[in-house]
């Protein structure tokens, strides 16, 4: 059991009694806990085979090849036509499929011509196909799913990098904080779109997915981490001058108790409260990155590029945008929404009598 002091308490339960943000903190924890198990739910691959009296697991098991189960073929079973294989002998095996039996890179295309087609319940496709047949639905579940957790990703990276060096700079002052200062101007003016391209143009084509996404990362977390320093900095060095931390140093607390176990947890507002509007920065950048065409590397997928398409695509299948553009404009209003009931709960001006 996490033991939380009565301060805390005070502010969830304030939390808790702003609606609009509380049903949109419960609506977005739903959201992802199912985008975490999205391959039951989005996938080609069958949850549950049932053939010759074994049970078979695929969905995030080691792919399965045809032979395994009387194919004529040795690459990854094609579930679907398992399925109608199976319904047609009418042997007593079976496959469950999940409700969209796509995956986020599958050409479904009609009569092999690759095209937009508008959603169609009785072949899979709820929200239809993009231009290349595949999948939206699927595209938009795992396209989200990886937009938050770059999200994530990002503002954990841009805390603990903005923590430690504004800490550092309000704590220890003089010289060491008038030279960050002057970095961390210098180091703001570096235009960030300019950047990214000059890092992307120079990235190997043979580089995998994994890597160009982390250097992506990178290099947004390097230019977005100088604004947490300022409140830190701030923070820090308004908490330091306060009686407890003079009563500390006279105990004989070193730097790091103080910094970690009087000051941090001091500040904790303002690192809550910055959260969610970190994370919709995050979610807006990569998703004007991937439209520009200097995000997440193809084929992956993602809520920028479906815009792209959407918009290229808009009176011919105008299905495309509207799909993307809708889940873009519900998960930034719920975080919005979070982010202010957040502000709220633990502004003390609010809930504070100053004497």
């Amino acid at each position: 059991m996490i033991a939380l002091n009565p301060q805390t308490r005070k502010k969830l339960a304030r939390f808790k009694k702003i609606k609009l943000g509380y049903v949109s903190f419960l609506i977005l924890g739903t959201m992802i806990a199912l985008l975490a198990v999205a391959e039951l739910f989005v996938n080609s691959r069958a949850l549950v085979v049932q053939y010759e009296g074994n049970l078979y697991f695929p969905t995030y098991a080691d792919y399965y090849p045809g032979t395994a189960f009387g194919g004529d073929y040795s690459y990854e079973t094609n579930y679907r036509a398992l399925q109608a294989r199976f319904q047609t002998e009418d042997q007593g095996n079976w496959v469950i499929m999940p409700i969209v039996p796509f995956n986020a890179y599958e050409n479904d295309a009609t009569g092999g011509i690759m095209r937009p087609e508008p959603p169609n319940a009785d072949r899979g496709h709820y929200l239809g196909t993009d231009t290349t047949s595949r999948d939206i639905l699927a595209r938009l579940v795992y396209g989200t799913r990886t937009a938050l957790l770059f999200a994530f990703a990002f503002m954990v990276s841009v805390y603990i990098i903005g923590i430690v060096i504004g800490c550092a700079m309000g704590y220890f002052g003089g010289v060491f904080d008038l030279f960050f200062q002057r970095l961390i101007e210098i180091w703001s003016n570096i235009p960030f779109l300019y950047m990214v391209i000059i890092v992307f143009s120079v990235i190997p084509a043979e580089a995998s997915i994994p890597v160009r996404i982390m250097l992506l990362l990178s290099v947004m977390v390097l230019f977005s981490w100088t604004s947490m320093t300022y409140y830190m900095r701030t923070e820090t060095y308004k908490e330091k001058s306060r009686d407890y931390i003079a009563a500390a140093r006279v105990i004989g607390a070193g730097t790091p108790r103080i910094i970690f176990k009087h000051i941090l947890p001091n500040v904790l507002s303002t690192l809550v409260t910055f959260m969610p509007f970190t994370v919709v920065s995050a979610i807006a950048a990569i998703t004007a990155l991937d439209f520009l065409g200097f995000g997440l590397p193809v084929p992956t997928p993602s809520l920028g590029e479906l815009l792209k398409q959407g918009t290229a695509n808009l009176r011919t299948a105008p299905w495309i945008v509207t799909a993307a553009f809708g889940t873009l404009v519900l998960i930034l209003t719920l975080v919005t929404f979070i982010g202010e009931a957040i502000r709220e709960s633990f502004d003390p001006k609010q809930f504070t009598l100053y004497r």
